[in-house]
């Protein structure tokens, strides 16, 4: 599975695919305006500056991201992979009220977590036992999902493993909702922000 190859995203600020009232009372307005418009684009400034004038200007963010990560070039390896984190992570929630999770979802997590109550319970533990600032993720070998978790602005496609979806556990995607209570924010987000669609897209693409 090589997603640098298959995927072309360029460097810039997407839109956010939802109104940033669209996830309250889960995450409020005031977070998705921190943490899309201040946060995520001081990831794209960084990266743009730091690629600007180099053999790696105007190539694909995957390209980008790849290219940091073998050769070591710390500085630009974090921004460029905290970009295409919060893009993966913004399509990975939906609107309040607008997901049910359907049934193709979920028979696929009850075929490899027994239960959609213990996929939502092992996938907390792992968001919540993330020391410091990180992602968890659900991730597709082919055949079955498991649960993965990386510190940073780590990312697991360029260890060949598929995401199809995240949450993203920087203290800046919760804290002025939640406080110090990742497990809430974590399982208020699996409870009703999750966009299942984009999880089926991702284990079909």
């Amino acid at each position: 599975m090589s997603l640098a190859i298959s995927t072309k995203t360029p460097v810039e600020l997407p839109a956010l695919p939802f109104a940033e009232t669209a996830l309250e009372p889960v995450i409020s307005a005031n977070t998705l305006s921190f943490h899309h418009g201040k946060h995520h684009k001081a990831y794209v400034d960084k990266t743009l500056s730091l690629i600007a004038g180099t053999e790696l200007e105007g190539k694909t963010l995957e390209e980008i991201v790849l290219a940091a990560y073998k050769e070591g070039k710390t500085a630009l390896f974090n921004n460029a992979a905290q970009v295409w984190n919060h893009n993966f992570y913004w399509k990975s929630l939906a609107p309040v009220g607008a997901m049910d999770l359907p049934g193709e979802a979920a028979a696929l997590i009850i075929d490899n977590f027994e239960s959609v109550e213990a996929f939502k319970k092992l996938f907390t533990e792992a968001a919540v036992s993330q020391f410091g600032s990180g992602w968890a993720w659900l991730v597709w070998d082919g055949s079955k999902l498991s649960i993965d978790k990386t510190g940073n602005a780590l990312l697991p496609w360029v260890e060949g493993k598929k995401p199809v979806l995240t949450v993203d556990v920087w203290e800046h995607a919760y804290y002025l909702d939640y406080q110090n209570r990742r497990p809430a924010y974590v399982e208020a987000v699996l409870d009703k922000l999750v966009n299942w669609e984009f999880m089926l897209e991702n284990i079909k693409g």
